[in-house]
């Protein structure tokens, strides 16, 4: 069975999506549409921008969230997924890749979730550091153990999980967790602590939101970060995307299930290959990345 995923925050680079907008009509006007929901054209910092136009959350999660899903819809015929999930973010992308999601309502969404997360980064300085080389229970343990806000974020994969919390917090995490037997602990480059408390105004905000968009039935089952489990109930949907910006990232819960489930190919859809290196290192996969007709 065939599964296309779809990368999260952390993906782009500059010059990203070029290539569609100059060979696909059909790309080129599915961006300008982008261009004028989101009030600024984003092809511009995508395609000609700096590192660091790109590093802005406002930015960066429409660029990713756009690069997916119009390379999902030139790929036309050959899309044929048995079951979708994404990253984080990519969770949007998967959504309007299996007919869930409209395209305009989702450059929407993913604006909305982008300012609003990063207001709740400026308002509360908070960061995230990757864990190399410990088992998850241990990682959980001392997260627990410290009294400052620090939980984990993403379980990408056996030996790496990623955790989210305040400064203070993530810095006696990260020395704990090397003193435990951490390979690495590494602090991430990133606007505050996805995936944490520290996203309840995010939360909140983007709510509402989500509650008043039009959410259909998908073609085919999407699994969603927040439970690791396929739903195709567009009121569960809902619920699984609010929760999303404070719950963790399920992810290789999430892929070992949809192997259990017969996924044995496994498609990247939209920038790099990040996606691709996390399932291979969780089950003994076919992977690839989706290229346009």
């Amino acid at each position: 069975m065939k599964a296309y995923v779809f990368p999260g925050q952390g993906a782009q680079f500059v010059g990203m999506g070029k290539d569609l907008y100059d060979n696909s009509p059909l790309a080129k006007d599915l961006f300008e549409k982008a261009n004028e929901i989101l009030g600024f054209r984003i092809t511009d910092l995508m395609f000609a921008g700096t590192d660091e136009d790109l590093k802005q959350t406002k930015v960066t999660q429409p660029a990713i969230f756009l690069h997916s899903v119009i390379l999902a819809a030139t790929l036309g015929n050959k899309f044929t997924p048995d079951m979708v999930a994404g990253h984080s973010l990519g969770e949007f992308s998967a959504l309007v890749a299996s007919k869930a999601l409209s395209f305009e309502d989702g450059v929407r969404l993913v604006s909305a979730r982008a300012r609003a997360m990063q207001k709740a980064c400026e308002t509360e300085p908070s960061t995230m550091a990757a864990i190399i080389g410990l088992d998850d229970d241990k990682v959980e343990e001392i997260c627990n153990s410290i009294e400052e806000i620090v939980v984990p974020a993403n379980y990408n994969h056996p030996g790496q999980l990623v955790i989210s919390g305040s400064l203070k917090g993530i810095e006696i995490a990260c020395e704990r967790l090397k003193a435990a037997g951490a390979r690495r602990a590494l602090p991430l480059k990133v606007g505050g602590a996805f995936h944490s408390p520290l996203m309840e105004p995010a939360r909140l905000e983007l709510a509402e939101a989500i509650r008043m968009t039009k959410i259909d039935v998908p073609i085919c089952p999407i699994y969603q970060n927040a439970t690791a489990s396929k739903v195709t109930d567009p009121a569960q949907i809902k619920q699984n995307l609010i929760d999303q910006l404070t719950a963790p990232v399920l992810w290789s819960q999430t892929i070992k299930r949809m192997i259990a489930d017969g996924a044995d190919n496994f498609v990247e859809v939209g920038p790099g290959n990040v996606l691709q290196g996390m399932i291979a290192k969780i089950g003994n996969v076919q992977t690839s990345h989706a290229t346009s007709e």
